[in-house]
């Protein structure tokens, strides 16, 4: 008995850091799960730092791990859920507590459960200050006994993939949510945030992100690795077997890890709104297709919602909000959300709120701001979208909702229709719409063409977030929206930019001059953080293009080849040459073995079809190795190559080919033949611009 118990794992006494409290009465005293070093780097920052300092360090340290688990973009995912702040909350798998302090701001209580401990200490450090989280450290299956019934929302954020792992058995993923259902209140909501099987990043050549494989998802899992995500209608029969009556699914953009952007079905994107889609942050990725433009066609026929990088659903009753859009990768002073949603009388509204204290006053400014250009435009021919402030339980500035489609939208399809006339038509109608009355001494300095919607003859103003109280230049606003509207879609660039700057009477001075000041501008709103894209650039992994690989096989296979000629006393023919079925080993190594009778006097060897360089590496004639110190022996292009220094026959010269015909020839009547012979060659073959090799051929003609 006495071994018996010194073989049981001493249970850890229960702790707190700060607030927080971490209950240990289903640990099993181990950690089964780790992610290494990196854990303990984590704990160090959170522990050592606040949370304001996060983004310097991950700045500084250009990690993936610490990017992904202390960005907090990643709160983004459930910031937007309005709960009420007496709702309970339970947070299974709350890992490293990436969204455990959203939750944390805005429920009365906030359960998480995490079989790590040295995770959930990361949790517990990083949100010390939250009296209203405790931490449960264990295997779900263990602690989920004693969690009780009135939950009114449970949270699987990156989790349910993992149900195989959690739950285990035949039926994972549904026995995972009939476990958890009846902990939820009658009114409750199970959220769920995953990737989609079938996302387009996954077509277009990211890897999946679980298994860092290429394909298998799409490829329906075809080996067991623990781990699946699902398509919509995959998680929709999961939901309907477990007797689930209502859900409703929402569209995390990128993705749900760094959402920028939320839609609904009631709220999809349209046509030129999916623009960012290089997000491989974590690998290197293969880059298959523009990801913009196949949305934009999947947006055209309908079928977001099965191309969705990820989604998140929602198992309960709906919200008022149908979309939201995140602009907190700005410094704290500009961090807000805008949502679009729904009251209970069915009237759609535009809200924005501030995400941070500092964020009030530019909240406060858009009615100002409204007020100004209501007065600018007056009398004119550009309509400026209500605003109106509400001071209530919460700050925001609400929006009516306005009808139309985007003058972006509209000028793209001039363009992809060639109507170039029609393009120009609109610009100058935007130019004389902006223009009116541009001495006021207020303006929008962010009049991009995205932000105005056009209905028939109405032409609004939906966002003027960035309105100053000083005239601004209309030739300066135009170049702006122009310049941000072909830095969004790289198919805009058949656009000729240079005739719309003539049209705008703007010098290259000017236009620098105003380039210059966008990117002060980018600054000023950003605060000199990163964004995204720059911080995957920092990261460091790749984009690989396989079709420019595709193209440049292609050009191997078209100039990459090996000719041989032989003159038997007749000169060299067509008819008698030959091609050397896989010469190149690789991109610039020829090795041959060639079988040459006794009747040939002369071989002719063609490397390659274009310019470039050759090195002899090896050159023998039936197993012995050619003495290239014979005069005439070797020639090129009818070059006679200047024999070896005395005494250093077996010298092997480089040959530099300034002509896409390049000749090797060799005199085999000065060898001793027999009635079969051998030939063997191994040579390295660079190939080279015609102006380079044709410089490197006159300083090889100084020493012939």
């Amino acid at each position: 008995m006495a071994e018996e118990k010194q073989d049981q794992p001493v249970r850890l006494a229960d702790e707190m850091i700060g607030r927080v409290k971490l209950d240990y009465s289903r640990y099993p005293g181990e950690d089964f799960y780790c992610d290494g070093e990196v854990e303990d780097e984590l704990l160090r920052i959170v522990r050592d730092f606040s949370a304001v300092e996060f983004a310097r360090i991950i700045e500084e340290k250009k990690s993936w791990e610490i990017l992904y688990h202390l960005s907090p973009l990643r709160e983004n995912i459930v910031e937007w859920i309005p709960m009420d702040k007496d709702a309970k909350v339970l947070e299974v798998g709350s890992g490293c507590g990436a969204v455990t302090g959203a939750l944390a701001k805005k429920a009365g209580s906030v359960t998480c459960v995490d079989l790590s401990r040295k995770r959930s200490l990361i949790n517990a450090y990083r949100h010390s200050e939250c009296g209203n989280v405790t931490i449960r450290v264990g295997n779900f299956r263990d602690i989920e006994p004693d969690l009780p019934g009135d939950y009114d929302y449970i949270c699987l954020i990156g989790v349910f993939e993992y149900g195989r792992g959690y739950i285990g058995g035949k039926t994972p993923y549904s026995d995972f949510l009939r476990i958890l259902l009846p902990h939820l209140k009658k009114d409750g909501r199970i959220i769920i945030a995953i990737e989609n099987k079938y996302g387009m990043k996954y077509f277009a050549g990211c890897r999946e992100d679980h298994l860092g494989s290429y394909f298998s998802g799409i490829e329906n899992y075809e080996e067991d690795h623990g781990v699946r995500t699902f398509s919509r209608k995959g998680l929709e029969r999961i939901f309907e077997r477990c007797g689930v009556k209502e859900y409703h699914f929402y569209y995390p953009y990128p993705d749900y890890k760094f959402m920028t952007t939320l839609y609904s079905d009631a709220y999809l994107p349209g046509r030129g709104e999916l623009t960012n889609n290089l997000r491989n942050f974590d690998r290197d990725r293969m880059l298959l297709f523009s990801e913009s433009a196949a949305f934009n066609g999947v947006v055209e026929d309908g079928l977001f919602s099965v191309f969705s990088n990820s989604y998140l659903a929602v198992l309960g009753a709906g919200f008022e909000c149908k979309y939201s859009k995140y602009s907190n990768d700005r410094a704290a002073e500009y961090s807000i959300r805008t949502e679009i949603g729904k009251d209970g009388s069915g009237r759609a509204y535009v809200r924005k709120y501030p995400l941070t204290e500092a964020a009030k006053s530019h909240i406060k400014g858009m009615a100002v701001a409204y007020e100004n250009l209501l007065k600018k435009y007056e009398g004119g021919r550009l309509e400026v979208n209500r605003c109106r402030l509400v001071e209530q339980e919460e700050l925001y500035a609400e929006f009516d909702f306005v009808e139309g489609i985007p003058l972006s939208q509209y000028m793209d399809l001039c363009l992809e229709e060639d109507d170039m006339e029609g393009f120009y038509k609109l610009f100058e109608e935007y130019l004389d719409r902006i223009g009116y009355n541009s001495n006021f001494e207020a303006a929008d300095f962010d009049l991009i063409f995205s932000n105005i919607l056009v209905k028939g003859d109405v032409w609004t103003l939906i966002d003027y977030e960035w309105t100053f109280g000083k005239p601004i230049d209309t030739k300066e606003l135009a170049f702006r929206a122009l310049y941000c509207y072909l830095l969004e879609d790289e198919r805009r660039n058949k656009l000729n930019l240079d005739f719309v700057i003539d049209k705008l009477n703007i010098s290259e001075e000017d236009a620098e001059k105003y380039r210059e000041q966008e990117r002060d501008f980018q600054k000023f709103v950003t605060g000199n953080r990163l964004s995204m894209s720059q911080m995957r650039d920092a990261i460091g992994h790749r984009f690989v293009t396989p079709q420019k690989w595709i193209e440049r096989y292609g050009d191997f296979e078209a100039v990459n080849r090996v000719q041989i000629y032989e003159d038997r006393g007749q000169g060299f023919c067509e008819e008698e040459s030959y091609f050397v079925r896989d010469a190149y080993t690789d991109g610039q190594t020829v090795e041959l073995e060639l079988a040459v009778d006794g009747n040939v006097h002369m071989l002719r060897i063609d490397p390659a079809f274009d310019c470039c360089m050759v090195k002899i590496l090896e050159l023998s004639f039936n197993g012995q190795r050619i003495p290239l110190d014979k005069r005439k022996l070797l020639q090129v292009n009818g070059r006679i190559i200047r024999p070896a220094e005395r005494g250093e026959g077996n010298y092997l010269p480089s040959m530099v080919f300034p002509t896409r015909d390049p000749n090797i020839y060799l005199d085999l009547t000065m060898l001793q033949r027999r009635a079969e012979n051998v030939l063997c060659a191994r040579m390295e073959v660079i190939r080279l611009p015609l102006a380079m090799a044709q410089d490197m051929a006159g300083a090889v003609k100084k020493l012939i």
